[in-house]
C-alpha cells in the first residue's frame, strides 16, 4: 500500500500570537540560564571567530567535519579533535598542519566523549573560557563561541603558519599556489573569511579522505595487534599497485599508532615516492610526531639511510636487496615497524616483492588493490612460500612436482617440517576514492612530487627567522678538498677525464664508507664500486675549483655530521629545474643553464634507457686515484 501523506495544516490567525508567546518564553528561559552562567546549547553549526591578528578560534560541533586546504598551526583548547587519524587533545602543543591542493584534503572533526565524565555544564564552560583566556582570545570572540557551546563540542585555536620550508617552496613560481584550492567555493560566508585569514579554505568533504570499510577493518586489526603484542612486535608491510593510496594509508596508520605508543618505526623501501627523505633512498625512521602533511613538509634525518641514487631499481635489483637488508639490520624489534614498498607489482616487480617479504618476514601484509586480486595475486603465506622470487626459489616446488600437484596453494606441510619464513596475516584493503589505481589520474606527476621533496629538504637551508627567501646562490657553501672524500657515479660509467663535468651542479649523497680515504695526490679519489654505506644527508655541488682542488657544497647537514662524510655518491636524482632557471638577481646568462646546445654531438639529447638487470661484481672498495 502506498504510504499516506500527511495533509499540511492551514495557518490560522492565532498562530503568530502563539509563536510570539513561545519566543518570549524561550528568551526568558535563555536569560535565566545566562544569568546563572549556564546557556543551553544552540543549534549545531561550525563557528569561526577572529581571536587576534592571524589567529582564529573554531568551535566544532560533534559529528561535523571541516575539510580544508591550506596550512596553519592547530591547538585544541577544549575537548579533542581528530586529524588524519591522530587525536589532538588540550595537552598537545601546537601542531603544524599542511593540506596542499596537490594531495588529499585534510578533515578536522570533534571526538565524542572527550569531556571529563564527572564535570557538570558549568565546570565545562568555565574550562573552555579559561583555555581561551590563557591564549589571549578576545572577549568578543569568547562570547560568540560560548553562545554555541555544548559539552561534546571541541574548541580549536588556529594560527597563521609560516615556516622556512614553505617560504622557500612558495618562492618558486610553479609551486606558489599549492596551498590554494583548485576550485573555489561559490558561497563565501563570514566563517570562510575568518578561516582564510589564518591560511585555510573550507572545501567540499568529497575532497577529503574516503576511508573504505576494508580499510577500517584492517586498521582496527593492526592497532589491536600493535597494542596487545601478544605474539611479538608486529612488522606491517604495505604493498599494492601505484595510486592505490599506500602512502595515505601509512600516514593514517602511523597517526593512529601514535595515539597509543610514543614511537613507531617506519622503513621506506619505495625509492621513488619516499616519505621522510628526498627520493632515491632506503631508510629507517623513528616517528614520534604525527604526520599531518605530505612528504615535503616533514623531511627529517632517519636513523639509518642508504642512497640508492635512482627512483627505480629495475637496472640493479641485487643492489637494491642488499641495501634493504643493510637498512633492515638496524631495526631492533622493540616497537612496531611499518614497511612501505614500491608500486611496481607486475612481472619482475612482483617477484622482487616476494623476495622482500622473505627477507623482511612481516607479521602482517596489507595488500591494496582496486578490485579483488586484479593487479596481483593474493600474497598468502602459501603463495609466498611456494612461488619463486626474482632472486630466491620457492621452497616446495620440487616436492610438489614429484607429487604431481598442480595447485601448490593446496599443499599441506608435513608434520614437523618448518617453513623458512614465518606465517603472516594477509589483510586486504580495497580503496574506494575516485581514480584509485589509475596512475594517469593522479593529481600531480611523480616528477613534481620528487622536486617538492627535494625543495622541502633544501628549505632547511633558510634562516628560521621570518624574512625574505635567500636564493641558493646567495648562501655560503662548504669547501671540501678533493682528497678528503671519495667519489662515485652510481648509475653509469663516466670517464675520469669527464668526472668533474658530471659532478658540477649535481645533487649528491653525503655518505660515510668504513674505509679511510687515502690519497697520495691532490685527488680526486674515484671509487670503482658502488658501496652500500650510511648516507648522512644530501647536498648540491655548487661549483668545482680545479685550481685549488675544492668542491663547493651547499647542504643543511650540521657540521658535526659533516665531519663523518668521506664519500660523495652521484645518482640520477636531479636538482629541480626551478632552482636553476629561477635564480634571482642574475643578469645575462644563467649559470648551468643553456639553450644553445648542439644535438648533433654523439650522446646529446634524450637517452633511451634499456631495462635490464645488471649483475654486480664483488664488493671491495677499490679506489682509483687520479
Amino acid at each position: 500500500m502506498p504510504a499516506r501523506r500527511s495533509r499540511p495544516r492551514r495557518a490560522s490567525a492565532r498562530a503568530p500570537a502563539r509563536a510570539s508567546r513561545t519566543e518570549e518564553a524561550w528568551r526568558e528561559f535563555a536569560a535565566s540560564f545566562t544569568r546563572s552562567g549556564m546557556v543551553p546549547p544552540a543549534e549545531p553549526g561550525l563557528v569561526a571567530v577572529e581571536a587576534a591578528e592571524g589567529t582564529a578560534v573554531l568551535l566544532l560541533p560533534p559529528q561535523q567535519a571541516l575539510t580544508f586546504t591550506g596550512k596553519c598551526r592547530l591547538r585544541c583548547l577544549y575537548g579533542a579533535v581528530r586529524l588524519l587519524g591522530f587525536a589532538v587533545a588540550s595537552h598537545h602543543p601546537g601542531l603544524p598542519v599542511f593540506s596542499p591542493a596537490t594531495h588529499c584534503a585534510l578533515s578536522l572533526e570533534a571526538l565524542p566523549g572527550a569531556r571529563p565524565p564527572a564535570a557538570d555544564l558549568r565546570q565545562l564552560r568555565a574550562a573552555a573560557r579559561s583555555a581561551m583566556r590563557s591564549h589571549r582570545v578576545r572577549l568578543q570572540a569568547r562570547v560568540k563561541v560560548m553562545e554555541r557551546f555544548s559539552p561534546d563540542c571541541a574548541v580549536v585555536l588556529l594560527e597563521h603558519l609560516d615556516t622556512p620550508v614553505t617560504r622557500f617552496l612558495l618562492s618558486h613560481p610553479p609551486l606558489s599556489r599549492i596551498f590554494e584550492p583548485q576550485k573555489k567555493e561559490s558561497a563565501f560566508t563570514p566563517e570562510d573569511a575568518v578561516l582564510a585569514s589564518v591560511g585555510i579554505v573550507k572545501c567540499s568533504p568529497e575532497n577529503g579522505l574516503l576511508v573504505s570499510e576494508s580499510m577500517c577493518v584492517a586498521l582496527e586489526e593492526l592497532i589491536q595487534a600493535c597494542c596487545a603484542e601478544d605474539e611479538g612486535i608486529p612488522v606491517v608491510l604495505v604493498c599494492g599497485p601505484k595510486s592505490t593510496g599506500k602512502s595515505t594509508f601509512n600516514r593514517y596508520l602511523i597517526n593512529l599508532l601514535l595515539n597509543h605508543l610514543p614511537v613507531v618505526e617506519y622503513m621506506e623501501c619505495d625509492i621513488g615516492q619516499t616519505e621522510f627523505t628526498p627520493p632515491g633512498c632506503v631508510s629507517l625512521s623513528s616517528v614520534t610526531e604525527p604526520v599531518l602533511g605530505p612528504p615535503f613538509t616533514h623531511q627529517q634525518t632517519p636513523r639509518k639511510m642508504v642512497y640508492y641514487g635512482q627512483t627505480s631499481c629495475e637496472q640493479d635489483t641485487e643492489r637494491y636487496l642488499d641495501v634493504v637488508k643493510y637498512v633492515f639490520s638496524c631495526y631492533k624489534k622493540e616497537v612496531p615497524l611499518i614497511i612501505n614498498t614500491m608500486g611496481w607489482v607486475k612481472g619482475d616487480g612482483l617477484l622482487l616483492l616476494i623476495d622482500l617479504i622473505r627477507l623482511l618476514s612481516p607479521s602482517h601484509i596489507v595488500q591494496m588493490d582496486i578490485h579483488d586480486w586484479e593487479a596481483m595475486p593474493p600474497l598468502t603465506p602459501e603463495h609466498v612460500h611456494f612461488s619463486a622470487g626474482l632472486h630466491t626459489k620457492g621452497k616446495q616446488q620440487s616436492k610438489c612436482k614429484q607429487l604431481g600437484l598442480v595447485d601448490m596453494e593446496s599443499w599441506n606441510y608435513p608434520e614437523g617440517e618448518d617453513m623458512s619464513a614465518p606465517q603472516h596475516k594477509l589483510l586486504y584493503v580495497n580503496p574506494e576514492f575516485p581514480g584509485a589505481g589509475a596512475a594517469g589520474e593522479v593529481r600531480v606527476h611523480s616528477g613534481i612530487l620528487h622536486d617538492m621533496s627535494i625543495l622541502g629538504y633544501l628549505g632547511h637551508l633558510q634562516s628560521p627567522d621570518i624574512g625574505a627567501v635567500l636564493p641558493l646562490h646567495c648562501l655560503v657553501p662548504y669547501q671540501v678538498p678533493f682528497n678528503a672524500v671519495a667519489l662515485r657515479v652510481i648509475h653509469t660509467d663516466v670517464a675520469p677525464s669527464n668526472i668533474m663535468y658530471a659532478v658540477n651542479a649535481s645533487w649528491v649523497g653525503l655518505c660515510c664508507i668504513p674505509e679511510e680515504v687515502r690519497c697520495q695526490t691532490d685527488g680526486p679519489v674515484l671509487l670503482t664500486q658502488t658501496p652500500v654505506c650510511n648516507c648522512l644527508g644530501f647536498g648540491i655541488v655548487r661549483g668545482v675549483d680545479m685550481e685549488k682542488k675544492l668542491y663547493h657544497i651547499l647542504t643543511p647537514v650540521p657540521p658535526e655530521n659533516l665531519r663523518l662524510v668521506n664519500c660523495l655518491l652521484l645518482g640520477t636524482i636531479a636538482i629541480p629545474n626551478c632552482v636553476l632557471v629561477g635564480q634571482q638577481g642574475i643578469e645575462g646568462e644563467i649559470p648551468y643553464v643553456t639553450s644553445d646546445y648542439n644535438y648533433s654531438i654523439v650522446g646529446s639529447g634524450k637517452l633511451r634507457k634499456k631495462k635490464q638487470h645488471l649483475k654486480r661484481r664483488p664488493f671491495p672498495y677499490e679506489c682509483d686515484y687520479t
